[in-house]
């Protein structure tokens, strides 16, 4: 990993692109990523994308046509596809490529617009035979799947609604100060709990917004970094895990394979969570960071509710998390692992539109995909 640095992103403050095809997100946020660390597409030799989802207007071939639509022909190519954390994968995949001098100039990107774009064929796992025919067909959804953990939280460890609450309101207050964010009024417990039942105990501001959006990362040769235009960016370790993508295989709903990546990023950085400045969890639902601070060792287990509750995870408790406003009240297009990146990395340039921490040295990113069937973790600081 020392052989490469990131050195560039750039977040689409697009959040409704009514009429916009996913591609022209993807140029646009190419684009400002290679301006923010003064490189331009010339530079160009590798292309991380995932785009082959409803919202996302890829194919089968999403790298090749997005590719073209770039107008760059790569010599690195990578589609790795694990759900919400792919574009953090994808992030690591690029390092290694640039360490073992497959490419010297590596862009991961990720854009897409579920709020209007044409749905795509059906689902496979929709289908009446294969894996998904004891599960898919009868209604299991991502709110109803995450809703099971959240339960199953509650009844093992007392974890209560109100516990839950305060996650969703502790990210709001960031988003207030995020000018993009999509949603930006204060909120309250109350609030959260007054908000309509979806699928139990989730209300509706647990739960992530759907927006249209898009961002990109830039990294490239350690030896080249240091000409840029941006201080570069070391990730100190890393770590990812899967688990499996069907509820009725889950072993433990009080886990999530972030356990594994947290442990793994961890002792490959020689760091523990209490060296962590600041810290980024996808949040697709108020559960889903709660099960992460515990999972990454900043909690204990089952302690989740508590910590979440005391204030820690607001912008003057122990670790600030999901300072742009997360995908709880900023964005969450679909894939948001690039998002969480971004912002980890932002607050270590100092430059996030949210609540920015005082001299960040320390700044940990972390993804999952599927029904916690995937996870990456990063803890990332300035060379």
């Amino acid at each position: 990993m020392s052989r490469a640095a990131i050195v560039g992103a750039y977040e689409s403050p697009r959040r409704k692109a009514n009429d916009i095809h996913p591609f022209q997100i993807f140029h646009e946020v190419v684009a400002g990523a290679l301006d923010h660390a003064g490189l331009t597409f010339a530079d160009v030799d590798g292309l991380c994308v995932t785009a082959g989802d409803v919202g996302e207007g890829g194919s089968t071939e999403d790298v090749i046509e997005i590719a073209e639509y770039l107008g760059i022909s790569p010599r690195f190519v990578d589609s790795t596809d694990v759900g919400g954390c792919s574009a953090m994968v994808q992030t690591a995949r690029a390092a290694a490529a640039i360490a073992c001098g497959m490419a010297d100039t590596v862009v991961v990107a990720y854009a897409a617009c579920p709020r209007w774009f044409p749905l795509g064929p059906t689902n496979p796992m929709s289908w009446p035979v294969g894996p998904g025919a004891l599960e898919m067909p009868y209604g299991i959804s991502n709110i109803t799947a995450y809703g099971l953990f959240a339960a199953r939280h509650m009844y093992q460890f007392g974890t209560t609604p109100e516990q839950l609450a305060s996650v969703p309101v502790a990210i709001r207050a960031n988003a207030v100060r995020n000018p993009s964010a999509l949603m930006r009024d204060p909120i309250s417990v109350s609030d959260i709990l007054a908000s309509p039942m979806i699928s139990s105990p989730f209300h509706k501001l647990d739960c992530c917004v759907v927006t249209d959006s898009g961002g990109a990362v830039v990294l490239t040769r350690r030896d080249r970094a240091n000409d840029l235009r941006k201080k570069p960016i070391q990730m100190l370790g890393y770590g990812e895990a899967i688990t499996c993508v069907h509820v009725n295989q889950v072993a433990d709903f009080s886990v999530s394979p972030g356990r594994e990546s947290g442990r793994r990023a961890f002792a490959a950085a020689g760091l523990k969570p209490a060296d962590v400045d600041v810290a980024q969890f996808y949040d697709a639902f108020s559960i889903t960071p709660l099960i992460g601070l515990e999972d990454l060792g900043f909690c204990k287990k089952g302690e989740g509710g508590a910590f979440v509750a005391s204030g820690a995870i607001a912008a003057s408790g122990s670790i600030p998390i999901n300072t742009d406003g997360g995908g709880l009240s900023s964005n969450h297009p679909g894939k948001r692992g690039v998002f969480v990146l971004i912002e980890a990395l932002r607050q270590l340039w100092g430059e996030s539109p949210g609540y920015q921490v005082a001299d960040c040295e320390i700044s940990l990113a972390h993804g999952i995909g599927g029904f916690f069937s995937a996870a990456s973790t990063m803890l990332l600081a300035r060379s």
